[in-house]
């Protein structure tokens, strides 16, 4: 029992860098600069396989470790509630579809992208005082949120079946 609990803790932290490392990667891009807030959502694709791969929990526990690790390496506590907000509405909302029948991992994954930015548009109207972001500027993120989601989906689909693919040949 304890080898499988030291495989968790090292798939965990595993995870966890992949994520961190997608957002770096994500920060490169110019995308982000041309429509602020928008981004791939890589480390979401991630989060999608520990979601159909792992489970419910370690999905929670990674999306939290992401957070928190993004305060960390980049301190600023703004961008750790940003990411929590939209973290904990992605999460929740490609849990709730994860379990519907018939909902594949590309419709989860534009789900989830979509809740990502409307919990960051949630937030953003907490901390700043303008409830105008609403129908502003959210309609235009929800947008990009079903073109990254899609584009994250196809992407995490294709990984988790060559993944399953390599597990099935290690047997």
């Amino acid at each position: 029992m304890r080898n499988r609990s030291a495989q968790n803790i090292a798939l965990s932290g595993l995870l966890t860098s992949l994520m961190l490392v997608f957002g770096l990667i994500e920060r490169q891009f110019p995308l982000t600069a041309a429509i602020p807030g928008v981004k791939l959502g890589l480390a979401n694709s991630v989060l999608l396989y520990s979601l159909y791969m792992l489970g419910v929990k370690q999905s929670v526990i990674l999306m939290l470790l992401k957070a928190l690790m993004s305060w960390l390496i980049y301190t600023n506590m703004n961008a750790m509630f940003y990411s929590l907000a939209g973290g904990v509405l992605s999460l929740l909302a490609m849990i709730i579809l994860y379990r519907v029948q018939g909902v594949s991992i590309v419709g989860v994954s534009a789900v989830g992208a979509v809740f990502f930015n409307v919990g960051q548009i949630l937030m953003a109207v907490v901390m700043l005082g303008t409830p105008q972001l609403i129908v502003t500027y959210l309609p235009i993120l929800m947008i990009s949120g079903v073109v990254t989601g899609v584009l994250t989906g196809v992407v995490a689909q294709m990984v988790m079946k060559h993944l399953k693919a390599i597990g099935k040949a290690r047997r």
